[in-house]
């Protein structure tokens, strides 16, 4: 069921990443294309892609049991051979390789250590072309088959991304396979991940899988992981990410605590990310360009507060986009701070209260999340009331997961919930207070579909987004019901910053 409640402002304003490749062992390598920047001669920034080939056992497996042996992650070479010929392939780099491992120290619970992963880095791509590549080490031999990937348009106002494909919370289900599928059939030029990749912590160390975690598995001495379902996935999503790069941020379900507190183990090996380039030195944040849009990827379960170096490295990064460079501000996080579903209810409300002043101090023209199992999108709101200078909010978590769909909405009768219950432990903090003001004063819910909710629908799908110029772009939402990917929500998101007052900076460049 759909419910749209369309505001006056519908006619909203709203580097290149790391290509990871992932062989049977896993093989993952960064190609950087040549994009601007504002405040310096063009540099480089990472875009990520992901071939998953097969190199053989020479290279190595992951391992899964009681007697596991970390594999020696310097014991092949890493190289990717690549030009723009698919024959020959007249270039060549090196990098590094590595291993991780998912321990727990437990009797009866299996240990897991990867296969080896390469990180490679190409350096010197020209903008909007194509590049052929293979990987892997001639050495032994054992390199992939050829693939090929377009580096993204330079940075600039007149030049985009043709179809930008954007999906949250995804797993590795029937859903699944049929979102991948029209999203391949819609032939993007990135893809942008929200959060949840492959649902590895709904199972146990023996493979056994549940929606619920805590439902099923109640007593178990930490909450495990089966970690193969990284490997499966990786080779579930090579057609596609072997030749369109993908950025990922992370959700609740790369935490993946083992032993001696350590987390994200899996998402900060697997994937590769411009950190360095963006200056934030951290898997959890960070920024890129892609054409004329400035995309801002933040970390919803690190510290976010103003004084954490995640919030210090946002004001420097808003503060140096060059909007006369790139016009379009998009960012994205994994859970929602506008959803009016009962799941996740103001759950990342702490997180709102500190950063959305900041966002929109800078004209932040769309927001992204997963996290929801359901597709909504909000009209321009800024603290709850509808403002046609706040930014769109579009949560996409219905890619596939594994937990099934979010259904009911917190403003139906009986549906509200405890306010006690609502913020998520890792994230910290309780926020979420009554409202103070407008149709919903005094209470923790609306008795309505909140007025900053245009549509909400409770399918699986995806979403395209479409940059025409700096001023319009279109967003369409497919749906999964029909087997090309109905459309089921689509509008113009139209950008008008001379209406609204914001940071110098955001718009114009510095001398």
């Amino acid at each position: 069921m759909n419910h749209s409640n369309q505001s006056p402002y519908l006619s909203t304003s709203p580097y290149v990443a790391t290509q990871s490749i992932y062989p049977t062992p896993t093989l993952v390598f960064d190609a950087l294309s040549m994009v601007s920047n504002p405040n310096k001669s063009p540099s480089p920034y990472p875009l990520l892609f992901t071939p998953f080939g097969s190199l053989g056992s020479q290279v190595g497996e992951f391992q899964i049991g009681d007697n596991i042996k970390p594999l020696d992650a310097n014991s092949v070479s890493s190289v990717v051979h690549y030009g723009r010929l698919r024959h020959p392939l007249s270039h060549k780099a090196t990098g590094y390789s590595l291993i991780y491992n998912q321990l727990y120290p437990f009797q009866g619970l299996q240990n897991y250590t990867s296969g080896i992963i390469h990180h490679v880095r190409l350096t010197g791509l020209e903008p909007d072309t194509t590049y052929y590549y293979r990987c892997g080490d001639p050495s032994i031999p054992a390199m992939s088959g050829i693939f090929h990937f377009r580096t993204m348009p330079i940075s600039s106002p007149w030049s985009y991304p043709s179809r930008i494909a954007i999906v949250g919370d995804l797993g590795l289900t029937y859903n699944t396979t049929t979102t991948i599928d029209n999203v391949i059939s819609n032939k993007p030029d990135l893809l942008l991940l929200i959060g949840d990749v492959t649902y590895a912590n709904l199972y146990l160390t023996n493979g056994t899988g549940s929606d619920c975690y805590s439902c099923s598995f109640p007593n178990t001495p930490i909450h495990e992981t089966y970690q193969p379902r990284w490997d499966y996935w990786g080779r579930f999503m090579q057609p596609l990410i072997s030749k369109v790069p993908i950025m990922v941020v992370e959700g609740n379900h790369e935490i993946e605590d083992q032993a001696e507190g350590q987390t994200f183990a899996a998402y900060s090996s697997r994937f590769a990310f411009p950190s360095e380039e963006s200056g934030s030195f951290s898997t959890f944040y960070y920024s890129f360009n892609a054409g004329g849009i400035h995309f801002i990827m933040l970390g919803a379960y690190i510290a976010y507060n103003k004084s954490s170096d995640q919030y210090k490295w946002l004001e420097k990064d808003l503060a140096n986009v060059d909007r006369s460079v790139t016009p379009w501000l998009v960012a994205t996080w994994h859970p929602p701070w506008y959803t009016s579903y009962k799941a996740h209810y103001r759950e990342a409300e702490c997180m709102r209260v500190e950063m959305e002043d900041l966002l929109y101090s800078y004209g932040v023209d769309v927001v992204f999340n997963g996290h929801v199992h359901a597709y909504e999108r909000s009209n321009r709101v800024y603290n709850y009331k509808l403002d046609p200078c706040g930014p769109l909010h579009i949560t996409v978590g219905d890619g596939g997961n594994r937990e099934k769909m979010a259904i009911s909405h917190a403003d139906e009768p009986g549906e509200c919930p405890e306010p006690l219950s609502t913020p998520d432990t890792y994230m910290g903090g309780f926020c979420a207070f009554n409202f103070t003001s407008g149709p919903a004063a005094g209470n923790f819910c609306w008795d309505r579909q909140p007025d900053y909710s245009a549509f909400r629908e409770s399918s699986f799908g995806h979403g395209i987004l479409e940059v025409k110029n700096e001023t319009y772009a279109l967003w369409t939402w497919h749906r999964n019901q029909e087997s090309d990917g109905e459309v089921g929500d689509q509008i113009y998101i139209v950008r008008e910053p001379d209406k609204c007052r914001f940071q110098p900076r955001s718009w114009f460049a510095s001398s």
